[in-house]
């Protein structure tokens, strides 16, 4: 027994290493052709997977790395609870990422085009069931394929919205509420059925009036756990923060959405509903957005293998087969129709015009995650067979190809979506342009310690963009730096808040300016640039270029040798901006000249004007004064630039430069030097000696 089972965990780890390299090389070739990553960690599941290469014989394993267990679980048990707790993380985070601000803000009209998506989309989906399969508007299948056409997946219209820089239209917050809206009303639906589904199994008789009854049950007991949750949310907070510090309490919520997770499935309801309302009732406390991001790498990590084994489960010959094509082709048309219908229907009486309906419509088109956990359910409890699963991974796969394109289409199209013209409240904003990246860097890491000290959770948003948000009980800010650029949203009443904190960081940043210039340290530092200490790598000083090196420089002065520099920089093919290049050469120049002693100079800096590092080499035998620390004139020049953004070894280059013109005589043999060719020669040879 103790052999087989380290023969199955054996199994399983090549499993899952198998679908980890799978999903990211897939996704993100995906990503590449314009499609969402998870229909690339999707199409990796089905092509490795038991009814494609899964099941192929190789050394070792005789039955396939990836066997067929069974029709209705194509995995194996141990893989599928790697996925069952997958989707358990997955709307447990869809859970916290809901606004209930925006929720109850918009509930009027969220409600209403949410409820229209959702009874149209369930309504084409059972439709769909009894055309082509004959069944009847409450068999467990007709009402499988009615839920899994409710649920949106905002996201990638989201992403969409922002893109275009129409999240705060009309049509923008309409949709984002009404997905609000779509993901309860779907879940609701989910538990009812779930309800429906466990009577039957357990052999009841199920009349009109039990149906009723049991949807009532399944309904009280979603209804009462969230209100309950959402009522209990601020006391759970404090629950959960007594573990520790915010990896330690994230890790203890994730444990209570298990918790109520296993609850809803003792109760005959799905498991991901109970982590839904889990999500659902903490995403309006302030340690949300932390929870958020600490379990990003639980995310990252468990969701694609939800994806994978749900590809996985799709039997390639099922799907090819004639009737389910068709069955499919018509089972998404009816999806599609159902989000313009049910969702676009109801905004035109709710002030918007047919531009703008179909707009809202078009948005709530994707489907994706949630159906295609109901219908992993489904499958394993035998109500959805394999050709069903198909029709469903056919219908996901094209909305959320289709989606994009459409949702552009209609944003495209000249006009506002609304009969009126609505004057949207601008969100209170402080911005302010300090002229200086590195002085922004600065500004907004103090800022945020400070509101860390404050009691403020911040989370980093999107590092890239330098997107930041900060929270403590009704106080929200959106903090986004752009460059030299800060801009700080908040509400009215919190404005004088962020003014005073700025305030604040501007004088002590001021004040540790005014220590440093006192202490006069920049000189001690300087001067010891050339010194023993410097370790020099050869593969730093690869971008020697001997089109950027001159052995004869005729400036006499210090602006004239920069100039000369700069051009022979441009040589390099590198540089974009020339004149910016010399700015900010020019800019580092004043707070500081780079000359330092034994007749070197190291001019350098950050800039956008290049697009890659690179270095540019100069001699003046007569030598020129350039400020110099020790005071005597300058002789051998080596500009080095790189890019403001991105990984570039900027400063280990110039260590690396200093490291290899300290070594013996190499100072002498490179003002001696008469050709690039031997500069490069002298340089890298000097840079291999130990």
């Amino acid at each position: 027994m103790e052999e087989n089972i380290t023969e199955i965990v054996t199994s399983l780890v090549f499993q899952l290493a198998v679908i980890i390299f799978a999903v990211r090389i897939v996704g993100k070739l995906a990503v590449k052709i314009g499609i969402p990553s998870v229909l690339g960690e999707l199409v990796a599941g089905i092509i490795i997977g038991p009814y494609a290469l899964g099941g192929i014989v190789l050394p070792g394993f005789p039955h396939g790395i990836f066997p067929l267990n069974s029709a209705s679980l194509a995995v194996s048990p141990e893989l599928y609870a790697f996925s069952s707790l997958a989707s358990i993380i997955l709307l447990f985070a869809s859970g916290i990422e809901t606004d209930l601000t925006l929720f109850l803000k918009y509930s009027v009209t969220g409600g209403i085009v949410g409820f229209g998506g959702v009874a149209v989309s369930f309504l084409f989906g059972d439709f769909c069931s009894m055309l082509m399969l004959g069944a009847g508007f409450m068999d467990v299948r007709s009402l499988f394929l009615g839920i899994m056409s409710t649920a949106t997946s905002v996201g990638i219209t989201a992403r969409i919205l922002s893109d275009k820089k129409k999240m705060d239209s009309p049509e923008g917050v309409t949709i984002l509420a009404a997905a609000v809206f779509d993901d309860v009303l779907g879940i609701v639906l989910l538990a009812v059925v779930m309800g429906i589904v466990s009577a039957i199994s357990g052999g009841a008789a199920v009349s009109s009036t039990k149906i009723e009854m049991i949807a009532f049950k399944a309904f009280s007991i979603w209804l009462v756990f969230t209100a309950l949750c959402i009522f209990l949310s601020k006391y759970i907070a404090r629950f959960v923060k007594l573990f520790g510090g915010t990896y330690d309490f994230s890790i203890a919520a994730f444990g209570v959405a298990l918790v109520l997770a296993g609850i809803f499935e003792k109760q005959g309801l799905a498991m991901i509903i109970g982590a839904y309302t889990t999500g659902l009732a903490l995403s309006g406390t302030e340690i949300a957005p932390v929870i958020q991001e600490r379990i990003h790498g639980l995310y990252k990590f468990f969701v694609p293998i939800f994806f994978a084994v749900m590809g996985m489960s799709v039997n390639l010959g099922a799907l090819m087969n004639k009737e389910v094509l068709i069955f499919g082709a018509i089972y998404t048309a009816a999806a599609i129709l159902a989000k313009v219908i049910g969702c676009g229907g109801p905004s035109l009486a709710l002030g918007f015009n047919f531009k703008g309906a179909l707009r809202i419509g078009t948005g709530m088109i994707p489907r994706g995650e949630v159906a295609l956990i109901i219908a992993g359910i489904g499958l394993t409890a035998g109500i959805v067979n394999q050709e069903l699963f198909g029709v469903v991974i056919l219908m996901t796969l094209v909305t959320t190809i289709l989606a994009p394109p459409l949702l552009s289409v209609t944003l495209k199209i000249k006009g506002r979506g609304t009969r009126k013209e609505i004057k949207t409240a601008e969100a209170q904003q402080f911005v302010w342009d300090f002229k200086d990246d590195e002085i922004a860097d600065l500004v907004i890491d103090m800022f945020l310690q400070d509101l860390r000290s404050e009691g403020f959770y911040v989370q980093m948003m999107n590092i890239s963009d330098g997107l930041s948000q900060a929270r403590k009980g009704n106080t929200s800010l959106s903090i986004t730096e752009t460059d030299s650029v800060v801009t700080i949203e908040t509400d009215r009443e919190d404005m004088g808040f962020v003014k005073a904190e700025i305030y604040e960081v501007l004088l002590r940043l001021n004040k540790s300016l005014q220590t440093l210039e006192a202490l006069n340290a920049t000189s001690s530092l300087q001067s010891g640039l050339i010194s023993e200490e410097h370790r020099v790598e050869p593969a730093l000083l690869k971008d020697l270029d001997k089109n950027s090196i001159s052995c004869n420089l005729t400036g006499t002065t210090k602006q004239e040798i920069l100039d000369e520099l700069v051009t022979l920089l441009a040589n390099s093919g590198k540089v974009t901006d020339s004149a910016c290049v010399l700015s900010d050469i020019q800019s580092r120049e004043n707070s500081m000249s780079t000359g330092l002693e034994k007749g070197i100079a190291i001019p350098h800096a950050r800039t956008d004007g290049v697009k890659d590092i690179c270095i540019a080499v100069g001699i003046k035998k007569d030598g020129v004064d350039f400020s110099s620390l020790d005071g005597q004139p300058s002789k051998i020049f080596i500009m080095i630039v790189s890019p403001k953004k991105g990984e570039f070894p900027q400063m280990q280059v110039i260590s690396a430069v200093n490291g290899v013109l300290k070594k013996g005589d190499t100072l002498d043999k490179v003002l001696a030097a008469r050709t690039p060719d031997e500069v490069i020669g002298i340089i890298k040879a000097a840079a291999q000696k130990k």
